[in-house]
């Protein structure tokens, strides 16, 4: 083997090196390759298609679950609070920052032109574990991402980041939360970007969760997405009013794997 070629197949591998490593930071995108996830991506671009939308909510299961057909009693909350106001949910389980930063690339808001979008993304980077330096820095740079990405997409839109929610499956894993939940803070500047924390609602000053909180240690009940609801209304009034009597939104969709099985089952966050 030549000097040559083992110096060009050197460079090769270590290209091969750094896509991968990019690949797993929170700030590229990364797809699901799963067909269930697939699925899921093609029913949120007819619901981006369908249009109406004048608030967007983005995240993971968190998100997903309050307007999701297989959450029967979180979807009513949802109505409850939102109907008026065509706001549609375009969560969707398990997906990390990388995955929300590819269905948005992949045209889940192209078009939409939403006045209002809501975040919740991250937990599923942080996990149930501590965190060091790195990855806290690398998890704040995969949401500052993802608010650039959305304001690419929808300029006229307000952005609302709201603080990861505290996850008791390992307290170990809450310093980390609340270190990233203070870089946001400092994204937002009180006009296009909002910044709502709600944690102190739902555990106490040490991270644990105030008793009916979550179902699960790590998503809200009822109770907890009420809470989140009452700190959103209000900034949601402020742009664009009451709600109306009407609402335009395309309709609520659900997992597609979850058709005849059980709702008791609780999917991966």
């Amino acid at each position: 083997m030549s000097r040559a070629f083992k110096f060009l197949l050197s460079l090769a591998a270590a290209a091969l090196l750094t896509g991968l490593v990019c690949a797993q930071t929170a700030d590229h995108a990364v797809a699901r390759s799963d067909p269930n996830s697939q699925l899921a991506h093609a029913q949120l671009l007819e619901k981006a298609r369908r249009g109406g939308i004048d608030i967007y909510f983005e995240g993971d299961s968190i998100t997903r679950r309050w307007d999701a057909t297989d959450y029967p009693e979180a979807q009513a909350n949802w109505n409850r609070n939102f109907f008026g106001w065509n706001a549609a949910d375009f969560g969707w389980g398990g997906d990390t920052i990388q995955n929300i930063l590819w269905r948005i690339e992949h045209g889940e808001l192209d078009g939409v032109n939403p006045k209002i979008i809501v975040i919740l993304a991250g937990t599923n980077n942080v996990g149930p574990r501590a965190a060091d330096d790195a990855k806290v820095a690398d998890i704040t740079r995969g949401l500052r991402a993802l608010v650039d990405l959305c304001r690419a997409k929808a300029p006229g839109a307000t952005l609302v980041l709201t603080a990861i929610f505290p996850r008791n499956d390992n307290l170990a894993a809450l310093p980390a939360i609340n270190r990233i939940n203070a870089s946001l803070a400092q994204f937002a500047d009180g006009k296009k970007i909002r910044f709502v924390n709600v944690n102190d609602q739902l555990a106490d000053a040490d991270g644990r969760l105030f008793d009916g909180m979550m179902v699960d240690k790590l998503h809200p009940t009822v109770r907890g997405y009420q809470i989140w609801a009452d700190a959103l209304k209000p900034i949601f009034t402020e742009i664009l009013g009451p709600p109306a009597a009407t609402d335009h939104a395309p309709p609520p969709t659900g997992d597609p794997s979850a058709a005849g099985k059980s709702l008791s089952v609780t999917p991966k966050p």
